[in-house]
């Protein structure tokens, strides 16, 4: 897999104010960036783990992106001009001032950190130890929360259980429809 370096956003934000949730990955995988969707590669667990905790009430799949602000969600990633697998990425390529930006304008209730590499960019810990679940740190009033990637490439590291933990803390707050 060869990792590119655009002058322009692989895929374009999904957020507006009032979201329960946004969900931040790290880059668009190679498929993702091909198809123009998110979480799109044959082996990504997102769309269906969505459903399956109970997030969102029906099966949706990655053409399904724009769609998810119905259900208070949103998405975004840190490195937003490059893509390519993880293990590729540069520290310049993670624009974390403008994810910061992004999320103190929108404030949702929690960004979801899809994979702990985008959590400790975007917190500032790279390389630290984390746990997966709700953080210490926010970004402003924003709750931070970090699952276990949802990437094929992760499968190694999967568990549904953070994903649970997250639907149930996101059930008892309200979103703007």
């Amino acid at each position: 897999m060869r990792h590119r370096r655009l002058n322009r956003v692989i895929l374009p934000d999904v957020l507006r104010p009032g979201l329960r949730i946004v969900f931040c990955g790290t880059q668009a995988g190679a498929v993702s960036a091909r198809r123009g969707a998110y979480y799109a590669g044959p082996g990504n667990k997102f769309w269906k783990t969505l459903h399956e905790v109970g997030l969102i009430a029906e099966r949706l799949g990655p053409m399904d992106f724009r769609d998810l602000p119905r259900y208070g969600i949103g998405l975004t990633d840190v490195a937003k001009a490059t893509s390519g697998p993880d293990a590729a990425l540069l520290r310049s390529h993670f624009d974390i001032e403008g994810f910061m930006s992004k999320i103190r304008a929108h404030a949702p209730a929690i960004v979801a950190f899809n994979g702990k590499r985008a959590a400790q960019a975007a917190l500032g810990l790279p390389g630290q130890a984390m746990s997966y679940g709700p953080q210490a740190a926010k970004i402003a009033a924003t709750a931070a929360f970090v699952l276990p990637s949802s990437s094929g490439a992760a499968a190694g590291f999967w568990s549904i259980e953070p994903w649970r933990e997250l639907a149930s803390v996101a059930g008892t707050i309200g979103a703007a429809a």
